[in-house]
Parts: C-alpha cells; sequence; structure tokens
C-alpha cells in the first residue's frame, strides 16, 4: 500500500544528525556518476512570478519532486517553496510512498551546507553569519551547529523585525547591517530572495567559508565577483552554470562539485577562502525521502 507522509509526520521521524551524512553519500554518489538525474525542468508562472519545477533522480530510491517557487509568498506569510515527492520503487516501478516536500526541502539543503562546511570551514570556527531570516536561515543554524562549535552567531535580515525575532529565537545577535554581520565571520550563509549581490567579497575574512543557498535563478545572484573569485565548489557543474546567476554572471571559474572533494579526488583547500554554491539537486530529495520511508516503514 502506498504511504501517504504529511509534514508532521516527516518532522517526527527525520533528524538532522542522520540527514548529513546522508546527504554526504548522495553528493560523492552523483560526483562519481552513480546517479541517474538530469538538470531539473521548469516553467514560469507569471503572473504571479512564481516558477514550477520536475526533479526527477534515480538513486537510493526511484522518484520526482514536484516543486513551485513563489518568492511574493513571504509577504502572504507563506512558505516560498512547496513541494511534493513520489516514491517508486526501483525494481517494478510500484509506488511506494507520496511525500510532503516542503520540510524535506528545508531540511535537506542546510544537510547539504551542513556537509560543506563540515569539509571546509576552519575546525576552529566561532563566528556564524546568517544573511536572512526565512526557514532556510533557522535550518542551517541547526545544522551548521552540528558541525562546529559556534561561540556567536550573527543574524541580518532585510526586514529588521523579522531578523530581530529569529536572532532572538536561535540566541543570536541582530546586526545592522549585511557588512556588520560578515565582517570577520568565520563561517557565513546567504539564504535570502535577493535577486542582486547583497554580500560583497571585500567583507569575508581571508580562510572563511561561504554557503550561498539563494538565487536559484540564471538572472539573480546573492554574491558580487569578488566574493564569488574564491575557490568555488558546487554541487552539480552543470547545474551551476545553467542556472546559477551567481556563477553565470560572474563568470566564475568552478573548482570542483562537493561531492568530488568529500570523496577525496580533488584536495578541499580548506584553508582558502571557499564558497560552496547550492542549488539543490533531486538526488538530495530522493535520498532524503527513501531515508524517510525506510524509517516509516520500520515502525
Amino acid at each position: 500500500m502506498t504511504l501517504n507522509l504529511a509534514e508532521p509526520q516527516i518532522r517526527a521521524l527525520l533528524r538532522m544528525e542522520d540527514l548529513i551524512p546522508a546527504m554526504e553519500r548522495a553528493l560523492m554518489a552523483f560526483s562519481a556518476g552513480k546517479v541517474v538525474q538530469p538538470v531539473r525542468s521548469g516553467i514560469t508562472v507569471d503572473p504571479p512570478g512564481g516558477f514550477f519545477f520536475l526533479m526527477p533522480a534515480l538513486a537510493e530510491g526511484l522518484g520526482v519532486k514536484i516543486v513551485s517557487f513563489y518568492p511574493a509568498n513571504a509577504e502572504r506569510g507563506l512558505p516560498t517553496h512547496m513541494a511534493t515527492i513520489f516514491l517508486m520503487d526501483p525494481e517494478t516501478g510500484a509506488p511506494l510512498a507520496i511525500l510532503d516536500g516542503r520540510l524535506i526541502t528545508e531540511m535537506r539543503t542546510a544537510a547539504v551546507s551542513a556537509a560543506a562546511t563540515k569539509l571546509l570551514a576552519s575546525p576552529q570556527a566561532r563566528v556564524l553569519a546568517i544573511l536572512g531570516s526565512g526557514v532556510q536561515a533557522h535550518s542551517h543554524v541547526e545544522a551548521l551547529r552540528l558541525v562546529r562549535e559556534f561561540t556567536e552567531v550573527r543574524v541580518w535580515s532585510r526586514t529588521p523585525a523579522h531578523a530581530q525575532r529569529f536572532a532572538a529565537e536561535i540566541g543570536g545577535r541582530q546586526t545592522h547591517s549585511a557588512e556588520e554581520a560578515v565582517r570577520d565571520a568565520d563561517v557565513v550563509v546567504t539564504a535570502t530572495s535577493a535577486r542582486a549581490a547583497i554580500l560583497q567579497g571585500a567583507w569575508v575574512k581571508p580562510g572563511a567559508h561561504v554557503n550561498a543557498v539563494g538565487a536559484p535563478r540564471p538572472d539573480w545572484r546573492e554574491l558580487d565577483d569578488e566574493a564569488m573569485q574564491q575557490v568555488l565548489f558546487v554541487d552539480s557543474r552543470q547545474g551551476a552554470l545553467q542556472e546559477s546567476g551567481d556563477v553565470i554572471l560572474s563568470g566564475a571559474q568552478i573548482y570542483a562539485e562537493i561531492g568530488e572533494a568529500l570523496a577525496g579526488k580533488v584536495l578541499p583547500r580548506a584553508e582558502e577562502t571557499t564558497v560552496f554554491k547550492s542549488l539543490g539537486m533531486a538526488v538530495e530529495d530522493i535520498t532524503t525521502a527513501a531515508l524517510v520511508y525506510r524509517l516509516a516503514s520500520s515502525q
């Protein structure tokens, strides 16, 4: 019988401590050519300015994520991303589960950033800067605290009231500007809906690590040209060159896929300033959905 798993059920089953190593395996498998996954296809829904994507993959499981991205939803108090994941049996094609994909998208994105941070950030990293105050900002604080012992978390958002509330929730400190948050920070996360650069490379501390998870369109960006000239890792070369405005508009040279570095195929160059540009991949969603399905089936 096909399982139907809503967000509360998924939240009760899925733990970040389990998800981070699962994402490491998925990223390494992808970069080793062990995953069947096309670049996501999509259409623009305009008006009101939304996007609709299909993301299939064959990895630890077989399935597809159907996801919508409506940036203006933030102003309506609605999630900007909504998704459904269909998981199928790779042996027969039979449907196994239908899972709400919003929380899975939120958690797997942060878990991937945590895997990159674990590899690329200084072991002595103590100061975390978060640009953004939405669900990804919250999830990233949870995930990154599992891989580094931060003594200070700085928060900046273009909406000060949101930044103030977020900082209070996580025990962080609100800053008055993005520059104030980023200066001397060891790890930086950009998780915004920005369409123009909000992070300047001149602010970034030498040897710091940046996780850039917003700007998922070829004409959007969060990082300026200087920031993008650091040692650049991506989740997928093909995806970044087609979809990432940060990469396309800056002309930045991609050093490696993060899965290659996790597998030891390239040096991580963690002593240098590093940037991980994360667009998100179907293999991350399907691997996470398969993990949730196994946990649900074992109960």
